[in-house]
């Protein structure tokens, strides 16, 4: 998950950088979403474990 999320932050500094606004917003939002969906998956392991 952490992994899909650095690639959609890729790929919104590479649009970003080239003049796609909407595709470079629309990126980092998914970003945002799967880095946060990623914190609370982790967040729940570590309590589990505990």
């Amino acid at each position: 998950m952490l992994h899909y999320a650095i690639v959609f932050l890729i790929v919104a500094i590479i649009a970003a950088v080239l003049g796609f606004g909407a595709l470079a917003g629309t990126a980092a939002w998914i970003a945002k979403v799967l880095f946060v969906v990623f914190l609370v998956i982790a967040l729940l392991g570590f309590v589990r474990r505990s």
